[in-house]
């Protein structure tokens, strides 16, 4: 009834879901209230919570609000809910799977950037299974690697690319799902969703969400295994200190087969009830006439990487010389964007200074890989100090330490540990140096079919090691000084080698004090030699932050997240 009174048109099949949510005990924050699913829905604050429920099991809440616009046209929470609940039981249909639950078989999935790409996610999640995301543009052998070592049952294909992946999938002897348009364009009626089951799941918090995979650079590209209760809790962290809600609308410009663009930019908005923009591809001239656009909705976060600031910054200075148009993009910036986010390699401080000349905004940079998710954050309110990371995000601890045996066995000395409150260095190891270790329920599940590769990337008290595929050391050294009456500040400097490059990363702690010191301490990254000179794409060999997931089997060159084809 209040199914009804809620969502006068929902079909039948989708009041069926409210029901198969409740039995599966998917349901929300205050779900037991009064039997209502969605009543209590967070879509402000979502501090990471021990019940875990997948982003679509919240779609139906959100009902006719717009989720997607993309190239084919608006779909609402309810058109992806609708599509998604068919395509899963063709899922089942074509894996003769007769109980709904494909308990974690793997489906790989090959979809441009719009709304087909939510539907073949969120159906693989519904039937049971774990999304594999393929990238359209990475050569075929590479798309076979994906498949033959996730040990895919089945290839979900968009029209546009059925001819690219079927050869492969037919040799493999992995079958071919076609994702026709009319699944994901907002054609398909709500009633013609099959009526039944979803998967009879007792609980989401261990199940495997998502395999991604690495760039491969120190060998074959392993696949990342995050759970449903990994990505919820980079989800829910980014959403707290973010301040994501209904009314923001993103645009979405980054490819889909890494962290940054499927959790930061797609789930997060996707969770609250927010509005995703995707473009098919990154275009400087695309994105700047949605920056501008006064037709609704209108942007008001946006996020990338580098090397595509680098690129819009030098379209803007080709085309908006005129000084009274430079005033008009930097009032038009600041009136109705409220967040922009860089990430996934370092920002180079040109490049930031020349964007906040341009727009006003300060761009808040972040740090993650693909195995934590996102672990470190700038503040959204406050300083946001040139080449700093920032502190924990809610549920993540980090450390910095070094290993040594003895014995025959490993040990650790921590010269510092904190997470999003505080952080203690241990006095005498400033200037030592040490690894960075991360703890928290972000951290992946494993290495696909990797056991001794997951082992040896864990510490035996659980933690992550970050050398374990970044081959880095850090250096704690410190630096104090007084600030004005009760307020007081202590700096310590962390180095960061890697290969023949060396970043440093800085543990800035701060905060006032009343008779005793509480500070809160935040990484800052920083490229030794001076950074770059000037606001020029830079060029990368890997990504630094989120690991360039899956970019090449080995080769180097420049990051394809950094330079999205634009």
């Amino acid at each position: 009834m209040l199914v009804s009174l809620l969502f006068p048109q929902v079909s039948q099949p989708l009041r069926c879901l409210v029901r198969d949510l409740h039995r599966c005990r998917w349901g929300l924050r205050g779900q037991n209230r009064a039997g209502c699913p969605h009543r209590g829905l967070q879509t402000t604050l979502a501090t990471y919570s021990s019940d875990v429920t997948p982003v679509f099991s919240r779609a139906l809440a959100f009902g006719d609000r717009i989720a997607i616009i993309d190239q084919n046209g608006e779909h609402t929470y309810r058109d992806l809910l609708s599509q998604s609940l068919r395509l899963s039981r063709e899922i089942c249909r074509a894996l003769e799977c007769s109980s709904q639950d494909l308990k974690e078989e793997r489906i790989s999935f090959l979809c441009p950037n719009d709304a087909s790409y939510v539907v073949a996610q969120w159906a693989s999640w519904m039937s049971g299974g774990i999304a594999v995301p393929l990238y359209k543009k990475h050569p075929v052998q590479q798309l076979e690697y994906v498949i033959q070592d996730s040990q895919s049952a089945l290839v979900i294909a968009a029209e546009e690319y059925v001819g690219k992946i079927a050869p492969s999938a037919e040799k493999l002897g992995v079958p071919v799902l076609p994702l026709l348009r009319s699944h994901s364009d907002g054609s398909t009626s709500h009633a013609a969703v099959e009526e039944g089951p979803l998967t009879t799941c007792s609980s989401w918090k261990d199940r495997g969400a998502m395999i991604i995979y690495t760039s491969g650079t120190t060998g074959r590209p392993k696949g990342v295994l995050s759970t449903h209760e990994n990505v919820q809790a980079v989800t829910t962290g980014l959403v707290e200190k973010w301040e994501w809600k209904k009314e923001d609308v993103i645009l979405h410009v980054l490819p889909l087969h890494h962290v940054h663009g499927v959790i930061n930019k797609l789930l997060c908005p996707l969770w609250v009830g927010a509005t995703c923009i995707m473009l098919p591809e990154f275009s400087a001239q695309m994105v700047w006439k949605k920056f501008l656009s006064s037709q609704a909705p209108c942007i008001s976060v946006f996020m990338a990487v580098p090397t595509i600031y680098a690129k819009l910054i030098e379209y803007y200075d080709k085309h908006f010389s005129q000084p009274q148009v430079q005033d008009f993009v930097r009032a038009f910036c600041q009136q109705n964007i409220r967040l922009m986010v860089s990430g996934s390699a370092a920002l180079p401080v040109p490049v930031l200074e020349k964007w906040k000349k341009i727009t006003g905004h300060t761009l808040l940079e972040r740090y993650g890989m693909t195995e934590i998710g996102m672990a470190l954050s700038n503040p959204l309110h406050g300083v946001r100090v040139p080449g700093s990371v920032g502190t924990p995000l809610p549920g993540v601890e980090v450390r910095i330490a070094t290993e040594t045996l003895k014995n025959g066995g490993r040990s650790y000395t921590i010269h510092a540990q904190g997470d999003e409150n505080n952080t203690q260095v241990t006095p005498g190891l400033e200037g030592q140096e040490g690894e960075l270790l991360v703890k928290g329920p972000s951290v992946f599940r494993e290495y696909w079919n990797r056991p001794k590769e997951t082992a040896d990337a864990f510490t035996p008290d659980g933690w992550f090691k970050t050398a374990s595929a970044r081959a880095a050391n850090y250096r704690i050294t410190p630096a104090t000084r007084l600030l004005p009456p009760q307020i007081g500040q202590v700096r310590s400097n962390v180095l960061l080698r890697r290969h023949s490059s060396v970043q440093r990363r800085r543990l800035l702690d701060q905060g006032p004090h009343l008779g005793r010191h509480h500070q809160k301490r935040g990484l800052q990254n920083q490229c030794s030699g001076g950074g770059a000179s000037s606001a020029r794409a830079p060029t990368h060999n890997r990504c630094s932050c989120d690991r360039a997931t899956g970019h090449g089997l080995g080769s180097a060159g420049q990051c394809c997240c950094a330079a999205a084809q634009g």
